[in-house]
């Protein structure tokens, strides 16, 4: 079934300001947010052309997938996430363009959720949940569900050991904003129509913590080797974040 849209999804406003708020917070986790965007679209537009299909895994609140969508109006973008409380203000909010699914991609069975042929996929913060393996499973899906010639771009913490020390502290922010994320959560829990959505959410990660797995670029290049990509590097960086691009 495809994710409900709380009913505060009846107040534009409200959920607007949860969705920008949400964009704070994830500024503070990923540094430099725009210029990464800026870094995928660029490169998806110099390597495929535009794109005619778009994926976005663990897209959240629908941000990145609305952006995308805006930067190719013609394209058919799909954000799949498995959070009922992110999906459901993705659902209330984007374009028509935007296909919102629910997926978990712990399952291997997660393609037939999205369907496959697409010219780009993209991971913004969300590797760092899965664990070696099931970030190696996840590549290997993600190639077979390209398009030939596609680009899977992935953006995490990815730690490059090389960084002189100082330059990594000037770019990475003292805060990390964990507190920000607290508060996040914290005042959609005041809000009664979340009620039943924030308690689904956490009957599903409550046996789920995040495997915070963060290795380096290499790694991950590696690992998209390893899964039938020929292509893999390092394609932007700030501080310890990072984004590797493979088709």
């Amino acid at each position: 079934m495809p994710p409900t849209a709380p009913p505060t999804a009846s107040h534009p406003a409200g959920v607007a300001g949860h969705r920008a708020a949400w964009n704070t917070v994830m500024a503070g986790f990923l540094p430099a947010l725009p210029d990464l965007e800026q870094a995928i679209m660029t490169t998806a537009e110099r390597l495929t052309g535009p794109p005619a299909r778009i994926l976005d895994l663990g897209g959240g609140p629908g941000l990145l997938a609305e952006r995308l969508a805006t930067r190719w109006p013609s394209a058919r973008v799909t954000l799949a996430d498995l959070d009922p409380v992110l999906l459901a203000l993705a659902a209330a909010t984007v374009p028509p363009s935007v296909t919102v699914v629910e997926a978990d991609l712990t399952d291997p069975s997660w393609p037939t959720r999205t369907g496959t042929g697409y010219h780009l996929v993209t991971a913004v913060m969300t590797v760092h949940y899965l664990d070696p393996a099931a970030i190696r499973c996840l590549y290997a899906a993600i190639r077979r569900i390209l398009h030939p010639g596609g680009l899977l771009v992935v953006a995490d913490v990815m730690p490059d050991d090389g960084l002189p020390a100082m330059m990594r502290a000037l770019a990475t922010p003292a805060d990390p904003s964990g507190d920000s994320w607290s508060q996040w959560w914290a005042v959609l829990a005041a809000v009664p129509e979340f009620g039943d959505l924030l308690r689904r959410r956490a009957e599903i990660f409550r046996d789920r913590p995040p495997a915070e797995f963060t290795p380096a670029v290499s790694w991950h290049a590696a690992a998209a080797r390893a899964a039938g990509f020929t292509e893999a590097g390092a394609l932007w960086r700030h501080g310890r974040h990072a984004a590797l691009a493979a088709r």
